[in-house]
Order: C-alpha cells, then structure tokens, then sequence
C-alpha cells in the first residue's frame, strides 16, 4: 500500500501473510519478485515492455489531474492521492487539513494507519463539499482461509471503515480497498463477495480496488462472469521500481495502477538524474519522478509532513516529458525484477 505503511513500517512484518511462501527472510523485493513473475509468463524475455494504458484512463499520459476508471463512476478519480500514514488521529486531522488547503481531493485513509477517524473529522471541519472529495478506505483480511471466513473478516472490516468515518459524518465511501489478497483463491472471492455486497446491497461505497495484487488473484475475482471488476490495484510502483510487465497485467484488465510507493527509493539512488531533467522544466527530482509515473499510465498516493511537499506533489500536471527523458528515466533502474 502506501510508502511508510507497506514500503517500510508493516511489509516485512506482515509478509507471512502475503500470498507468496511464508518465510521469516521474504522482503518486500521478493514479494514483488513474485508478484510479477506470476504474471508475466507470456511476455517475451528481454523484450521491451511498452508504455500501455487502461483503455478507460488512456488520457492519462497528457496533463490531466483525474481520469474515468472502468466502472464509469460519474466522479472521476484524481491521479494524485494523499495517503495517510501510521500517526495518531490528531496528526492525521492536521495533516488532512493540510491537505485539503493545497487543493488535494483525492484520499487514501488505510485501516492500517489506524487513524482514519481523524481524518474523517477533518473531512467535516474543512467544510468542502463530500461530492468534491474522493475517499477510499481499505479492508484487512488476507489471514483468513477459506471463503466463508474471508467473507465475515471482510464484511466486518467494511462495517469497521463505516464506523470510523461516521466521526465526520462520512455515511458513504468512493472506494474501498482490500489491502492484500487472501491466501488462495477461495478466500480472495469470499474477500470479494463481502466487498460487492457493500456496493450493490448496503450501497455504501462506488467503487471496488484491490492491492498487491497479481494477474492470477485478479483472474480469481472474476469467474463469475457478473462480478464487479476491480478498478484499482495499487502497487509499489515508481522510477526505482518498474519490472517488466508489472503495468502491463493491469491494462490488459483495463485496471488503473495506483503506486503506493512512488518515492521511497527514488530520491536517493536517482535524485541526481531525476534533478538535472527536472532543471528543463523548473522542477524538483520528486516532481520528475511522480510525473513519469503519470506518463506511463499510472497514478500515485504521496505522503508528507511539510506543506511545501504537499504542494509540490501537486504541482506535475502543467509539463510533460519528452519521449527521450521518459526513457533515460525508465533505463534508471534495471527493468528487469528487482
């Protein structure tokens, strides 16, 4: 999920978990590792993966902030989204308010942050409309096995991101989220089964996403030829991390990627490279990062204490980068599984 929760504070702790071999050693490059080793089998060794996009959110590549996801939910979905990290639920109001101030619409409040109540009453006190605002709230249910109990943990931790968002008079979600996928493919439709319910039954949420994700887990939710398809799938996607056919297992599912960790090994390892491209346009070797991001198709969740990070994040929709840099940038990292 996003940079401090999954990137560095709750992955390895949580990996067990995971739909990959339990192991005390699995780190997040291995999960991911797996990841897209699962999902990959039919692109060619060696070939260059090209920048494809889900058909619904093609015009993400030029400088538009929001894009239509496939479920063609009359609200759009902004490409720029604040994640709220591991902080108590004061911090979490400050840094909403923060947010909401420099003109971010687009929140991702986890259940792993533990703080979504602050953030809910933020929501209230800043007194911008509900309808402007996207919010997305996620669910935690991969340690259950089997249908039936993936099914009542996720249905409960639905009823959870209701209760928590009631403290600011939030009654209805944009998107809710399953934060892993479960341990096999059973669970994940049980995962799935409660989270459908929440839209068509219970009414309280629009649209449906998944995280970590890989082609074969997707595959599992659609079986059924009428299950809802997911919209998002959020991964550690970013300049520092790009394998092979990781964007590509999405598209084909006309599935937005939404990166979790778009910055977290960037800066240091390409922060130079990333700067002296940025020099062109007056921007800094985040803004460059975040923006290949969107040029690839993709949209991003950032994280921030400081108001002047909050504004810059924003700030990558008013320059594009040349076909050329777009390469130099994708050549940065091995293009192969970290």
């Amino acid at each position: 999920m996003m940079l401090s929760i999954k990137g560095l504070l709750l992955l390895p702790a949580m990996a067990a978990a995971l739909r990959f071999p339990a192991s005390n050693q699995i780190s997040r490059r291995s999960a991911v590792s797996k990841l897209i080793q699962t999902s990959t089998a039919t692109v060619a060794s060696g070939a260059a993966s090209p920048i494809l996009m889900p058909p619904s959110v093609a015009n993400a590549a030029d400088s538009v902030t929001q894009v239509t996801l496939n479920s063609k939910n009359k609200k759009s979905f902004p490409l720029a989204s604040f994640g709220l990290q591991v902080y108590d639920d004061d911090t979490a109001y400050r840094l909403t308010l923060t947010a909401l101030e420099v003109g971010y619409r687009n929140f991702f409040a986890s259940v792993l942050a533990g703080n979504q109540k602050g953030f809910a009453r933020a929501v209230k006190d800043s007194g911008i409309p509900r309808d402007d605002l996207y919010i997305c709230g996620t669910v935690l249910s991969n340690r259950v096995n089997g249908e039936e109990a993936a099914y009542k943990k996720t249905k409960q931790g639905c009823l959870e991101n209701m209760s928590a968002m009631s403290a600011g008079n939030i009654d209805k979600l944009d998107m809710i989220m399953l934060d892993y996928p479960g341990p096999n493919d059973d669970s994940i439709r049980g995962q799935w089964r409660a989270f459908e319910e929440m839209k068509s039954k219970e009414g309280t949420v629009d649209d449906l996403a998944v995280s970590n994700f890989d082609g074969s887990q997707l595959d599992a939710l659609m079986t059924n030829p009428d299950a809802t398809k997911p919209t998002v799938n959020q991964l550690p996607f970013s300049v520092a991390n790009h394998p092979q056919g990781l964007l590509d297992y999405n598209t084909k599912r006309d599935i937005l990627v939404q990166s979790w960790s778009p910055l977290s090994r960037v800066l240091p390892r390409y922060g130079n490279a990333l700067d002296a491209i940025g020099k062109n346009y007056g921007k800094s070797a985040a803004q460059v990062g975040l923006r290949w991001i969107v040029q690839r198709g993709a949209a991003f969740s950032t994280q921030s204490k400081k108001k002047s990070h909050f504004e810059e994040d924003l700030k990558v929709f008013d320059f594009v980068l040349s076909d050329d840099e777009m390469a130099k940038i994708g050549q940065l990292a091995a293009a192969g599984v970290l």
